[in-house]
């Protein structure tokens, strides 16, 4: 099931309105034009994995809640609303939309311009953690102005297949197959892939408390 980018904008915008945070203000706190914001939330251009990332802290929002599903009714409602609105409806905590075993046809799947697909693994209830498969698509990078991000909480990963640069501070370190990294997300990191076949790899992204 993929998570339509319309949708996402939607709820970034449903999100910063019902904080009363202006286009302008949001852009200046993420480092971005209004006008890419709001092109972003009109559903004309897809978000970086940095971008998402920045967005999602600065209103003070999970990552997560991108992933959960629209509404029958079509109605938009901030993103932390619509989790609660779905929980409340089936009678089960917040943020349980998915079953203990997902197989490969019922993943979520979110597709950042910046060559990126996250697919989420499975969730559980009340915890505050991405548990996805990630794949770097041939020069895809989670910052395509090769800008290094932050935020809060840890990530790990592990390499299943390809080759994928992952740069820490001043420090750059080649995961091949096998691979495994770990490190708090307040670091200022990147990721990208140069070589000639996709990078895949499992992630865990903690978030802060």
């Amino acid at each position: 099931m993929s998570v339509a980018i319309r949708q996402i904008g939607e709820r970034i915008r449903a999100e910063r309105e019902r904080r009363g945070v202006s286009l302008r203000s949001l852009a200046r706190t993420v480092g971005l034009s209004p006008s890419l914001i709001s092109q972003i939330e009109t559903g004309k251009c897809r978000p970086s994995v940095s971008t998402l990332y920045a967005i999602t802290t600065a209103l003070g929002v999970s990552v997560e809640d991108v992933f959960e599903e629209q509404p029958a009714d079509g109605k938009v409602e901030p993103v932390a609303e619509v989790a609660q609105a779905v929980a409340e409806a089936s009678r089960l905590p917040r943020a349980d939309g998915m079953a203990p075993v997902v197989h490969p046809g019922e993943r979520e799947i979110l597709e950042l311009d910046s060559g990126v697909t996250w697919e989420r693994l499975g969730h559980v209830p009340g915890s505050h953690v991405d548990f996805l498969r990630v794949t770097h698509a041939p020069g895809g990078t989670s910052s395509p102005a090769g800008r290094l991000m932050r935020h809060g909480g840890t990530e790990y990963g592990y390499l299943v297949e390809g080759e994928l640069t992952v740069t820490l501070g001043f420090r750059s370190y080649r995961l091949r197959p096998g691979d495994s990294i770990s490190f708090a997300s307040s670091t200022p990191h990147t990721y990208r892939n140069e070589g000639t076949v996709p990078a895949v790899g499992i992630w865990f992204v903690a978030e802060a408390d």
